[in-house]
């Protein structure tokens, strides 16, 4: 952090020897970052960004359903697959490049927002391309056999129709 810039600090200077202005912005910097630290703590300022944010681009897996858990706002789920292709490796002697591979990995995606929540429940349809952003959210529920399950869930914020015809 710099007290002292451009111009006004060339006129500080002349006046003020160089080490004492070195200190004085040590001593101002020190006194700013205790001050934001103790205001952090006091009023839960938050200093530290951080992102959760997630991409999809694929196809949808199911029909949405709409569910409103009990005392809870609804929620619109869809699955979606996406793809990813890679080769293996060059098979030696031959030349070709050998097979492709592809693993296709399955995301629930859940739409609580209101407006957004009714579009994906109307339009979202099994086998149409989508982008889908949001965020990343861990959580756990009870199964019918009442054992606990981890589940991994995309919050979406936002859903672009990449196509408006089913693909068999």
């Amino acid at each position: 952090m710099h007290v002292f810039s451009g111009k006004f600090s060339k006129r500080v200077n002349c006046c003020i020897p160089l080490h004492s202005v070195k200190m004085l912005r040590s001593a101002s910097s020190q006194l700013i970052r205790q001050v934001v630290r103790y205001r952090s703590t006091e009023t839960g300022f938050i200093l530290e960004r951080s992102i959760n944010r997630v991409q999809l681009l694929g196809r949808v897996g199911q029909d949405p359903v709409m569910r409103q858990p009990e005392g809870r706002n609804p929620v619109t789920i869809f699955s979606l697959a996406t793809n990813e292709m890679w080769r293996s490796g060059e098979v030696e002697g031959t030349g070709s490049e050998g097979d492709v591979n592809q693993k296709t990995t399955w995301h629930r995606v859940s739409v609580f927002r209101p407006g957004l929540r009714d579009v994906a429940y109307r339009y979202v349809k099994k086998g149409s391309r989508v982008l889908v952003e949001g965020k990343l959210d861990y959580g756990e529920y009870l199964d019918k056999n009442q054992v606990r399950r981890q589940a991994t869930t995309i919050i979406a914020d936002n859903i672009v129709f990449l196509s408006d015809h089913i693909q068999d």
